[in-house]
């Protein structure tokens, strides 16, 4: 069962000694070498001071693609032709289940061929100084995000390469994408990578983590995802990171996504230590999309608002393109550029939206109660206490793939479109905050003439990719009868 304490420097550098040998590109970190690459390159591509001193909601897309040149390529277009403030850099999947061979396989196949054999840019096989040409051809900072369970030799070599943020964390990037990875171990294999984030720190480059907020993407209510958010950022504290961004995920109503980012941050810098920087990072919908390129604008635009109301310090872009998969990089760059539009029209004026702070409190008496819920179980200690909530289901995510989630919650929308709590499993909330939601799912119920059901969950799910916010019967006429264009 792990513990929240810091690894030692002699633990830190046994775990590296004992990585170096999964793939040969482990052995050319040098962690000193490192420290003074990092202390080479100018502010303009140092992730956390850009972050942390913008004035305006910093801008960032997803992408990755296997060959340097061609992800050279496509960073400097997402830079120049979508206007991204921040770049990222997405890995691949064999990388993310730490299939090195497959990755190395689907790398050469994409180097010789006319296609791209691998979803990601495999960041292990091309080991430090690859990375370091990424890191040196562009201008602004470069983000590692992808989704591995067991990301310690993927931080060694990329922060060895000059990346200077790391996306994920043991619970976030374990049960919305593992089943075969229990909750203990990952959390094992993430303190030593915050540990090595903290080590540079501690060296003076400042090296940010961001836990993944959206989760499984799917419907999550806001206090699981916010209650996620402060257990790994003080997890990542406790190992020396003093750089966090806590995500959220957009639900789609705007009052309760402004309300959740603003818990969010004042949570974050309640719960966290004084000597760590709290940001907030808002993703645009991470569920389905719809086909149609014009209404997926539509979805991308309402993030856009949302953001020029709620100001998170940084918003993760979608494309008109999600539908279909992977986007092109034009369709990317307009992604950037509609949520850019939105938030530059918006952001100066005085938008006063009713019901914001009764949606907050809301919010944030549940997130104590599952936060407390935890700190009782593990008798004080978070590590310990995560563990044995989801254990017990008093912490659960839903539509979880993982085994060590019981995935007995369920959403459903209100009759406002606010994500509430349709069954609660065992998750630890008090019976006022229950009767709350199931109160408020109760108005959604009589406007429809239905009973509550698991129908309107599976409704939900799909609304919003089929041109609506809310999954209501009877093509969306909340009260059963014809519209007016009838």
């Amino acid at each position: 069962m792990p513990t929240d304490s810091t690894l030692s420097p002699d633990q830190l550098q046994r775990i590296a000694n004992d990585l170096r040998d999964d793939w040969p590109t482990g052995r050319a970190v040098d962690f000193e070498e490192a420290v003074d690459f990092h202390e080479s390159l100018p502010r303009e591509k140092r992730f956390a001071p850009v972050l942390e001193s913008a004035d305006r909601p910093l801008l960032q897309p997803r992408a990755g693609v296997p060959c340097l040149e061609d992800q050279i390529d496509l960073l400097r277009y997402l830079q120049e032709e979508g206007g991204a403030d921040l770049l990222p850099t997405t890995i691949d999947s064999y990388t993310r289940d730490n299939e090195y061979e497959k990755a190395e396989e689907g790398l050469a196949a994409s180097r010789n061929g006319a296609a791209d054999e691998l979803n990601g840019f495999p960041a292990v096989n091309h080991g430090v100084e690859d990375c370091r040409r990424l890191v040196r051809a562009l201008d602004a900072p470069i983000e590692v995000r992808h989704g591995t369970p067991d990301a310690r030799l993927l931080a060694m070599v990329t922060l060895a390469g000059g990346f200077q943020s790391f996306e994920g964390g043991p619970i976030s990037y374990n049960i919305p994408y593992t089943k075969r990875h229990d909750l203990a171990t990952t959390i094992e294999h993430w303190q030593f990578v915050d540990r090595l984030c903290g080590a540079y720190t501690e060296r003076g480059v400042t090296i940010n983590r961001e836990p993944f907020g959206p989760l499984t993407g799917t419907l999550v209510p806001p206090c699981i995802a916010i209650a996620v958010m402060l257990v790994e950022g003080q997890l990542a504290a406790t190992q020396g990171v003093r750089s966090l961004t806590l995500g959220y995920g957009q639900v789609g109503n705007l009052v309760q996504d402004v309300a959740a980012l603003r818990a969010l941050r004042a949570l974050g810098e309640e719960y966290l230590p004084d000597e760590v920087t709290v940001t907030t990072v808002f993703h645009e919908w991470m569920g389905g999309f719809p086909p149609d390129e014009a209404r997926a604008n539509g979805v991308i635009s309402l993030g856009g608002a949302t953001a020029a109301v709620a100001r998170p310090d940084k918003v993760i872009t979608k494309s008109p393109q999600e539908f279909q998969g992977v986007p092109t990089k034009e369709a990317n760059a307009a992604g950037l550029r509609t949520t850019r539009q939105l938030i530059d029209m918006m952001i100066e004026q005085d938008i006063d939206l009713n019901g914001i702070e009764e949606e907050r409190r809301l919010i944030e008496r549940a997130t104590r109660a599952l936060m407390d819920a935890i700190y009782d179980a593990g008798d004080g200690d978070v590590a310990r206490g995560i563990v044995r909530a989801f254990d017990a289901g008093t912490m659960d995510v839903p539509f979880a793939p993982s085994d060590a989630a019981e995935g007995a919650v369920l959403p459903a929308r209100d009759d406002d479109g606010r994500v509430r709590i349709f069954e609660f499993g065992d998750l630890a909330l008090p019976d006022e905050i229950r009767e709350t939601h199931a109160a408020l799912l109760g108005e959604r119920a009589r406007t429809e003439g239905r009973d509550q059901s698991f129908r309107m969950v599976a409704d939900d799910v799909d609304a919003i990719s089929e041109g609506r916010l809310i999954g209501r019967p009877n093509g969306g006429d909340p009260t059963g009868g014809a519209s007016d264009a009838d």
